[in-house]
């Protein structure tokens, strides 16, 4: 039976507004949890967030029911390293794990003739064994955990899957970033995820929330934690013609711009959110999220369970897909802007007064695992979650210690991103490059887009956050990117050149196509054509 999006959308409305009749509820037990993260997806990738053309109804009913965290950020650009510190609570130059699982470094790097100045320095290619991750934590107070979708923090080879880090059971996470093996419409091909006949054409996150749901349903008389961590919205990029039809046509009735593309330092970056093909892959995730959180109530489940929602990146405005645009910030994933850093960043907690009220304090994706122990009234492990601070006051009306966030990212991204380090305090960003040592300063406050670097104007405030973040730096014993004896400098300025010359004019013509109602991608659309979801 096919059941419309508008049942899921009036539930979830259902099961947020109604929470708090008599006021606050008292936590009597332990609380379930729910842990969202959805991958690449942007901060400006949301209705609530200011979008007005993706449509996120059950992410947003979710958002307005708790609190909504500005300045909330990923610990890295890209994918494995943030989602390492969602897992131990520690910044990246901490744990190691600095760069993407699979990219490569030194000599291998410049095999890819990318002509870069510096080398990216070798990192940490899985989770660490000796970490106690946040399911490992609960675990040790009677937990059931569950993981489905999108691991990417190591293999069976390397004894780095979930199951190995604290998980009892894994759903479709291995070392794979995305879902290479067979597209987002069943069957995956996916060697820890089962197919079946009755599943051709559902689409992967609806897969994943039905695991998750299967697994609650089953656990409801425990205390669990699910961790769903969707493949979607990472390429490649695909959704149903429906879906596909459905905003192509928004996308003509807001109106269509002429150019859609601008070029950033590196790469074109997208300038509009018009991507028809991804406004549909995430509304696949959000209709997946609203069966998730149907079950919660279905099962008598949602006046005890924590739900945390977040992204592990910026949206992808250059490389990849190069499927959005982050509005008021710039840059998307791979970059050291706020496009790239910033996230959506929601808590859900059922007994507290939030009502999407707006948490303006600068967070951290490292900071989730000491505030989910503590909320459980569970010790925290400050030898462990050593970058992560508890969030719980802040939920409660209260402050935190006012304190920088720091970034480290010696690699180069595929998508545009530089080596850099960053240090965020109040509300100034100080960014240092590595190649050639220079620095930026950003009032945030001033100047969220970043367009003007006032290191100049404010000497005195650029050496001390240098300083701080140089200290910091040198307190991790990480590693850095190193000159390239060899680097052709004209070799560089001819690959950016066909960057604007040549990719730029290809991605203007993809662009037009993909918004012509003519379009079509292939003959099942991807193999969503058969449809049982």
């Amino acid at each position: 039976m096919k059941i419309s999006s508008s049942f899921f959308i009036a539930l979830a409305i259902v099961l947020f507004s109604c929470k708090n009749e008599n006021g606050p509820q008292i936590q009597t037990n332990k609380p379930n949890i729910l842990f969202i993260v959805v991958d690449d997806l942007g901060y400006a990738d949301l209705s609530v967030m200011g979008s007005n053309y993706y449509e996120t109804p059950n992410i947003d009913a979710l958002a307005k029911a708790g609190n909504i965290f500005t300045n909330g950020y990923a610990t890295c650009a890209v994918c494995s390293p943030s989602r390492a510190s969602l897992l131990n609570g520690q910044f990246t130059a901490r744990h190691g794990l600095t760069q993407f699982e699979g990219a490569p470094y030194g000599l291998e790097w410049k095999k890819k003739n990318r002509h870069t100045k510096l080398l990216p320095p070798n990192y940490k290619h899985h989770l660490s064994h000796s970490d106690v991750t946040l399911p490992e934590a609960l675990k040790e107070q009677g937990y059931a955990t569950f993981f489905a979708g999108k691991w990417h923090l190591g293999s069976e080879k390397q004894h780095s899957l979930p199951t190995d880090h604290g998980f009892d059971i894994n759903k479709g996470g291995y070392e794979r970033g995305g879902p290479y093996s067979g597209g987002y419409f069943s069957p995956f091909n996916n060697p820890y995820l089962e197919d079946y006949e009755n599943e051709k054409g559902m689409s992967f996150s609806m897969k994943l929330a039905k695991e998750t749901s299967k697994f609650i349903e089953k656990n409801k008389d425990t205390t669990f934690l699910a961790y769903l961590s969707f493949y979607a919205v990472h390429s490649p990029i695909q959704t149903t013609k429906d879906k596909w039809s459905k905003y192509r046509n928004k996308a003509e009735k807001l109106g269509i711009a002429e150019k859609g593309f601008a070029m950033e330092r590196i790469l074109p970056a997208r300038q509009h959110q018009d991507n028809p093909v991804y406004a549909g892959l995430i509304e696949q995730v959000d209709d997946a999220i609203g069966t998730v959180l149907k079950t919660l109530k279905e099962n008598n489940l949602d006046k005890n369970t924590i739900v945390v929602f977040t992204s592990d990146n910026g949206g992808v405005t250059s490389g990849d897909a190069f499927a959005t645009n982050q509005l008021m910030l710039r840059g998307g994933k791979g970059y050291q802007w706020e496009g790239g850093l910033r996230v959506p960043y929601f808590i859900y907690v059922p007994w507290l007064e939030q009502n999407g009220a707006l948490i303006e304090t600068p967070v951290s994706g490292a900071d989730l695992y000491p505030t989910l122990l503590d909320l459980a009234n569970i010790p925290l492990k400050p030898e462990q979650h050593a970058d992560g601070l508890s969030l719980k006051p802040l939920l409660n009306g209260k402050d935190i210690e006012n304190r920088p966030l720091f970034w480290h990212y010696p690699h180069y991204g595929n998508q545009g991103g530089e080596p850099v380090s960053i240090i965020r305090k109040d509300n100034w960003k100080l960014i240092h490059y590595w190649e050639d040592n220079h620095v930026e300063l950003y009032d945030l406050n001033a100047d969220l887009k970043e367009n003007s670097d006032v290191s100049l104007q404010n000497e005195e405030k650029t050496q001390a956050m240098h300083h701080e973040l140089m200290a910091w730096l040198k307190s991790m014993n990480t590693q850095y990117a190193t000159q390239d004896p060899e680097w052709d400098v004209l070799a560089r300025k001819k690959r950016l050149e066909n960057h604007r010359t040549k990719l730029m004019p290809k991605l203007e013509r993809k662009r037009k196509e993909m918004l012509s109602k003519e379009w079509q991608p292939n003959a099942d659309w991807w193999g969503s054509e058969i449809t049982n979801n």
